[in-house]
């Protein structure tokens, strides 16, 4: 057996250059382990360690992707895909499921001894991977929606913006350009359990993962925006299926309008009974007026 230690659970560089090396190599599937350092997460998950499950013996050979590449003297066969797979991938190997590398290299294997199976959408392994990839590019678009900064100062006093989010997967690498390229001028800082990000107007800086009770509270600020949007919710247009599967229960932890959500929610129907009621008495006054216009 064969052990491959990557650098972090979101490790595709690394991933995809061990699988070049163990194609090369002719190295089967079900003879690889795929293991990753998770030194900046707060916590370890059960199954983080090993994609299937197993653990280690003293027999397996446990290697990075650097040292796969020293022990292939000529390359194998290439896999060519085309890059739309090749994202497809990248995003699989950001899910949580503990598989996924073990699953992505299964299919490279596959598609290295029957090309044709790279245009096979059916193939169940493809849609394996098409569905962990789907997960977590959705994940990545609640990041990018849900996550809300709150204005705190660093140690030396400086204004830095910090907030708080619980990813369902490892996206917070993949995510994190967004927020760079939005908020350029701005030092902020994204704390999650997987791991933190701070952006310093010029670079950004991997920490270790935080906790909720390191994250700032509110301030005046949040409080005026809760007075606005409640203010702005019109009863009548509440859809509350609908916002449930964009806004799912388990994300309102981290943002503050959802603390009136609740309030709001309940008291939407009887909102709007009113607001009918106001109207059937406006149209009614005005049908009256009208009949003595004419009279």
């Amino acid at each position: 057996m064969l052990t491959v230690l990557l650098d972090a659970p979101d490790d595709f560089a690394g991933f995809r250059q061990a699988a070049r090396a163990l194609l090369a190599l002719g190295a089967a599937p079900d003879d690889i382990h795929w293991r990753w350092n998770d030194t900046l997460a707060t916590r370890a998950a059960e199954g983080d360690l090993f994609a299937d499950g197993a653990s280690s013996s003293a027999q397996d050979r446990v290697l990075t992707p650097d040292a796969l590449d020293r022990l292939v003297p000529t390359p194998g066969r290439p896999v060519h895909i085309r890059k739309p797979q090749l994202a497809v991938l990248r995003d699989a190997c950001c899910h949580r499921n503990p598989g996924r590398f073990a699953l992505c290299y299964r299919w490279l294997w596959r598609v290295q001894r029957t090309p044709r199976l790279a245009g096979d959408a059916l193939d169940a392994d493809w849609r394996g991977l098409e569905h962990l990839a789907h997960a977590v590019g959705r994940e990545i678009h609640k990041m990018h929606a849900f996550v809300r900064f709150r204005p705190t100062q660093d140690a030396s006093g400086e204004p830095l913006h910090v907030a708080w989010f619980e990813p369902e997967h490892y996206i917070v690498r993949a995510a994190s350009g967004f927020f760079m390229r939005r908020f350029t001028n701005m030092r902020w800082a994204i704390l999650t359990p997987d791991c933190s990000v701070l952006w310093d107007l010029h670079t950004m800086q991997w920490a270790p993962g935080a906790t909720a009770a390191q994250a700032p509270g509110a301030d005046a600020g949040e409080a005026l925006w809760l007075a606005y949007y409640q203010s702005t919710f019109n009863p009548a247009r509440l859809k509350e299926q609908a916002m449930l599967r964009e806004m799912p229960r388990r994300y309102w932890k981290s943002l503050p309008e959802t603390q009136a959500i609740s309030t709001l929610v309940a008291t939407a129907r009887s909102r709007t009974g009113h607001m009918l009621a106001a109207k059937g008495d406006d149209e009614g006054e005005s049908e009256a007026a009208g009949a003595g216009n004419y009279s």
